[in-house]
């Protein structure tokens, strides 16, 4: 593996990471090519573990050293850039701080039908359009286990360059998939599909989580293969009236003081550890 010194950001072998700061180009340059951005040596480094294909990587000339351990796994027929960290920052429109980006493959869409199959502790986000939010989610989902993440039409992509970041990576590892028509029929399919559907909402007649978690837990022991799908909204507006009318209950996490919520990401983790 040879690593390419650049002295110009304007070369087309660079395309992939110009103008990272532009939401709507990066998503188009990467379904037209097939890419998504990987940043970080740990996201990095996961993605290549798990056999995603890197199409090149884009290194901090004062990390080269450091990441020799990491440059060393990536493929003889990869090329690895290399640009000062100015020159880097001029090309993505920000400064990359982890000193390492990737652009791999996207691998094919994973289906709502095939997560359901799998999937016994499923996340379920509504309108989750906050990249951070999203990977945060998937990290707790992957570390208090969840078997799976599906998303409404809506959400934010899973692996845009942000969220796979706050994720560390959990988003290549953990399945997820994109609900068709939102709420139904997905909600409809959820049901029948034997999910316990559960809208995770600020509502006067919502269960305490702490009741709720004893009665599922003696409910698992009875049932080790009953199915939960813990449904998730967006910041502020919360899930839609249609999404908690289509499932079967709502649960809340009782709050003190005078703190109504705690940020969705918060309170998946609660959920997720209660109740996964």
């Amino acid at each position: 593996m040879a690593v390419i010194r650049m002295g110009e950001i304007g070369d087309e072998r660079l395309g992939a990471y110009v103008s990272l700061t532009n939401r709507q180009l990066r998503r188009s340059l990467e379904a037209a090519n097939g890419l998504f951005i990987a940043e970080s040596a740990l996201v990095v480094e996961k993605a290549l573990a798990l056999g995603y294909r890197p199409h090149s990587l884009l290194v901090a000339e004062r990390r080269l050293e450091n990441l020799e351990p990491l440059l060393s796994h990536v493929p003889a027929r990869v090329s690895v850039f290399a640009l000062p960290d100015a020159e880097i920052e001029k090309l993505t429109g920000y400064r990359v701080h982890r000193g390492v980006l990737g652009a791999f493959e996207r691998p094919a869409p994973g289906s709502m039908a095939s997560l359901l199959a799998e999937a016994r502790n499923l996340c379920v986000l509504e309108a989750s359009v906050d990249a951070a939010n999203v990977g945060a989610i998937f990290r707790a989902a992957a570390a208090l286990g969840a078997d799976g993440v599906l998303l409404d039409p809506t959400c934010a992509d899973p692996l845009e360059r942000r969220c796979l970041r706050t994720s560390m990576g959990c988003v290549l590892e953990l399945p997820f998939a994109r609900a068709g028509a939102w709420p139904e029929p997905s909600m409809g399919t959820l049901r029948d599909r034997g999910f316990t559907v559960v809208s995770c909402a600020l509502r006067k007649d919502a269960r305490d989580l702490r009741e709720f978690a004893r009665s599922w837990r003696a409910r698992r022991a009875a049932d080790p293969e009953a199915r939960l799908a813990l449904v998730f909204g967006t910041e502020g507006a919360g899930l839609a009236p249609e999404t908690i009318a289509a499932s079967d209950a709502s649960v809340v996490i009782p709050m003190a003081r005078t703190v109504d919520s705690l940020n969705v990401a918060s309170a998946a983790a609660i959920f997720f550890w209660e109740l996964f």
